[in-house]
């Protein structure tokens, strides 16, 4: 296992697919149970496998299809203490689920990686916290919180681990720290409200600069997720530097606010072709951004959208 971890190949170009809203495709889609949003349930029941299995394929075959690469993103954004404690997993019943959670993803690698198909087995990490609102932990104390989760996806044999919709700098910097301490790559992903800033008022040039400042440039590389790209577009500039850092969008179908989604009790899927034009604009002005797939609201409607208008 580990197949890339020294050489992850979406560093060297061409488009890598994800999947989409996992938890949001798998409630509203499947009609699937997921208690305080947490996926990383459905590996405790053979039932629960099946429905993941099938949720992955639907992307994967994608990918197949158009000769791209895949990441495999874990179904873990929820597999971290305080969450766990909510759904009864204690630290030896989180690790293993999280070991499992890669033993399972590099089942899926097994049958679908093909020579032209690289597919690379990344950790999925989540925030302490609720993903729209903002944390308080400082670097160090985000490093211990978060240290078991990666070393467990790092003895698992995870190519690589990803944190995703984070709001706040000092845990993006302590999960760096922690994978470093692993010797695992690390990539981050932060979220940004509805003026392209995060939920303090920070702006993506700032977050991804301070991080990097702070580790030496430690992460492979960041993405934005879990916001429309009418939320981010602006305040990106191609003639800036710190861009270039970022190689991959997650976004949501919807163009609505954290709060809009968070109250609502339907599913907003956008448009599809819609969300691939804009991830064509994106590209043609950040051509480093090549790892495309979405967030909440999407499913392989979407990923596939997006894969036909950027290709």
């Amino acid at each position: 296992m580990a197949k890339y971890r020294h050489d992850l190949p979406q560093r060297h170009g061409g488009i890598f697919l994800t999947d989409g809203g996992m938890e949001t495709t798998l409630i509203f889609h499947h009609g699937v149970e997921l208690p305080h949003f947490a996926a990383f349930v459905l590996l405790d029941s053979e039932e629960g496998h099946q429905h993941l299995k099938r949720y992955y394929e639907s992307y994967l075959a994608i990918a197949r299809e158009k000769g791209t690469g895949f990441v495999l993103d874990s179904p873990t954004w929820r597999a971290n203490p305080d969450w766990g404690a909510k759904l009864g997993y204690g630290a030896n019943a989180l690790k293993s689920i999280n070991v499992r959670s890669i033993e399972f993803l590099n089942e899926l690698r097994n049958t679908w990686e093909q020579s032209n198909m690289p597919c690379i087995i990344s950790g999925a990490i989540g925030p302490r916290g609720d993903g729209y609102k903002a944390g308080n932990m400082d670097a160090s104390e985000a490093q211990a919180y978060h240290a078991p989760q990666i070393a467990a996806f790092a003895e698992a044999g995870a190519d690589m681990v990803t944190a995703f919709t984070l709001t706040g700098i000092d845990e993006a910097i302590g999960i760096v720290r922690a994978a470093k301490a692993q010797r695992i790559p690390v990539a981050i992903s932060f979220t940004v409200e509805t003026d392209g800033r995060l939920v303090k008022g920070e702006t993506l040039r700032e977050a991804i600069e301070t991080v990097d400042c702070a580790t030496q440039n430690e992460p492979e590389y960041f993405l934005i997720n879990c916001a429309h790209p009418t939320h981010f577009e602006g305040a990106l500039n191609a003639d800036e530097t710190w861009v270039g850092r970022i190689h991959g969008v997650r976004a949501n179908a919807s163009a609505k606010s954290h709060q809009e989604l968070d109250e609502s009790e339907t599913l907003d899927s956008g448009d599809p072709t819609d969300l691939g034009r804009r991830y064509v604009d994106l590209r043609r002005s950040f051509p480093g951004i090549r790892i495309l797939g979405g967030c909440c609201g999407t499913d392989h409607r979407h990923v596939a959208a997006i894969c036909e208008a950027c290709i």
